[in-house]
């Protein structure tokens, strides 16, 4: 059986999830302050350090969770299937191996999952942001996980 969809309406104001390999983290930093007038319009979540790292650079709230490799990813993969995630900036370096691979692709698998938009470079982030559906309502199609249940029972 195939899983139904629905529709529902992603809000105004996102809730937006940052998140970057160490190595990364300067990049997603640097992004950040460029694009910072469109990023503090929406609610701002992060992994552990790097979400330490931009509310001391940026000097805007960001909702900080645990490490990425302490189980942050998961942490926020968690969020985005309650559907308390609406947009993902994950810069991540496809060079360096991760001790937690495992978990970094099992949240951009989620992220499929539940059809949020997911930037993983600077031009996909570039892309994202500058589009109109960033600072607006936009209809997207999720996984209808209540009729998935009632036909379960």
């Amino acid at each position: 059986m195939q899983l139904q969809q629905k529709t529902i309406t992603t809000p105004e104001c996102k809730n937006v999830a940052l998140v970057a390999h160490d190595n990364m983290k300067s990049a997603l930093i640097d992004w950040a302050e460029k694009h910072k007038d469109k990023l503090i319009k929406h609610n701002l979540l992060a992994t552990g350090t790097t979400g330490n790292l931009m509310q001391k650079q940026l000097k805007v709230p960001v909702q900080s969770l645990i490490s990425g490799p302490l189980g942050g990813d998961q942490q926020l993969g968690g969020l985005i299937a309650e559907g308390k995630i609406d947009v993902l900036i994950f810069f991540w370096d496809p060079f360096e191996p991760m001790p937690h691979d495992p978990d970094i692709k099992a949240l951009l698998r989620v992220a499929a999952v539940w059809n949020i938009p997911i930037a993983c470079s600077v031009a996909s982030a570039n892309f994202l942001v500058s589009s109109p559906l960033f600072k607006s309502k936009f209809e997207r199609q999720i996984p209808d996980y209540d009729t998935y249940l009632q036909e379960r029972l």
